[in-house]
């Protein structure tokens, strides 16, 4: 397992009988090279102890949430800062919940509410419990949020019960870590890139064309990009949006503006056309600003179409090109127009006349168009944009790989 070779990896472990496992599980991970921090809930402590623990992990042992000396030394955000990845393990049913409810009542909580980085649950209940709709509802929750989850097994459980729900051997979560790392490794030689939010258009020195996006899905697809290995560059019309510092972000204002850092960037292995970029613009801008009159007539002119541009392009057309197709009317029809007009490989489309789903909204709900025949259409039902980002870069790992 030499890809957990230096990898920093926090490891909470939960109150349940299956406690004393995760001791060789970060066994193993010392074993090939990984840097442990470890965090034990109060319930935990009932079943292994911090010193046993610090013993394996070579690493401070946290567990109490307002500690002064923690705090001191490093603080809940700092420490999910720290981490390359979060483990829960063994995940227990009431951990599973509180997650699912978003609730922080305790380091552990407070810590994963926090991070920004991939978090993989272990769970280990009784066969019941895991068998409960609530249980699964929490899950489903858990996985759209992007949570990654290791078992659990069937076979025979402490409390004499035989069934689904006993932790994965440790070797099973050390091997499936060690796997995630060596796909991250290898999405590092993958270059990715995402156009967002709307360009603005000038008619005069103060005013403009433009359009209603945000920006956000866009954002949130380079952010899951770059979460999972990519090397990222985000080129983005206005917006007031933040990004992360792993992320190379090119701001521009006009369509013209946004080509020109496109065709900078290129060549990419992947291109994810998310901008709402204006389909005019003025032909010949005015010096100075228009003053108030009647009627105004502008002279329009059609803007460079990028996606197309990336989609058709001879010698550096990205091995994967994705465009977006806000609709209002006839969704299905346009964006399956759209994919081939265009020679892209996916469109993804949405409904932006609806505002729970539309611009400036934290929701989304769309509809990937493979050229592939072979593949039928998904939809990626509603959810934060940030959950249907995840879902897009899973499945463009898939096909790159």
């Amino acid at each position: 397992m030499k890809n957990l070779l230096n990898k920093k990896i926090l490891f909470i472990i939960c109150g349940g009988i299956s406690a004393y496992k995760s001791l060789e599980t970060i066994r193993l991970f010392k074993k090939n090279g990984a840097e442990i921090k470890t965090i034990l809930t109060k319930n935990a402590k009932e079943f292994v102890t911090p010193l046993s623990v610090a013993s394996l992990s070579h690493g401070k042992v946290y567990s109490d949430l307002f500690s002064i000396e923690n705090e001191a030394e490093m603080d809940h955000i700092s420490l999910s800062r720290w981490a390359d990845i979060i483990i829960i393990s063994p995940a227990t049913a009431n951990t599973i919940s509180k997650l699912a409810l978003g609730t922080t009542d305790d380091l552990a909580s407070t810590v994963v509410l926090a991070s920004d980085k991939n978090i993989y649950l272990s769970p280990a209940m009784n066969v019941r419990m895991w068998e409960h709709p609530t249980t699964k509802i929490n899950l489903r929750k858990l996985k759209d949020f992007g949570y990654k989850i290791i078992g659990p097994e069937i076979g025979d459980m402490a409390c004499g019960e035989y069934g689904e729900g006993k932790m994965s051997d440790p070797i099973t979560i050390a091997e499936e870590i060690d796997k995630y790392f060596l796909t991250k490794k290898n999405n590092k030689k993958f270059k990715a890139l995402v156009t967002a939010g709307p360009t603005n258009e000038y008619i005069d020195p103060v005013r403009f064309i433009t359009n209603k996006s945000s920006g956000k899905q866009g954002y949130e697809l380079a952010k899951s990009l770059s979460k999972e290995g990519f090397d990222t560059t985000l080129i983005s019309g206005p917006t007031n949006l933040k990004t992360q510092n792993d992320i190379k972000l090119i701001k521009v204002e006009t369509a013209d503006e946004m080509l020109v850092a496109t065709q900078e960037s290129l060549p990419v292995d992947v291109a994810i056309c998310s901008a709402a970029v204006s389909d005019f613009k003025i032909k010949k801008k005015y010096e100075n600003k228009i003053k108030k009159q009647e009627t105004l007539n502008l002279n329009l002119e059609k803007n460079i179409d990028i996606l197309n541009y990336i989609s058709n392009h001879n010698s550096k057309r990205p091995k994967l090109v994705i465009g977006f197709a806000a609709e209002t009317n006839s969704i299905e029809k346009n964006a399956e127009k759209k994919l081939n007009k265009k020679n892209c490989d996916w469109i993804i489309s949405n409904d932006v006349s609806n505002k729970d789903i539309g611009f400036n909204s934290d929701y989304n709900e769309v509809t990937i168009h493979y050229k592939n025949k072979s593949i039928k259409k998904e939809k990626l039902l509603y959810k934060e944009k940030s959950e249907i980002s995840n879902e897009i870069v899973d499945r463009i790992i898939d096909q790159l790989n």
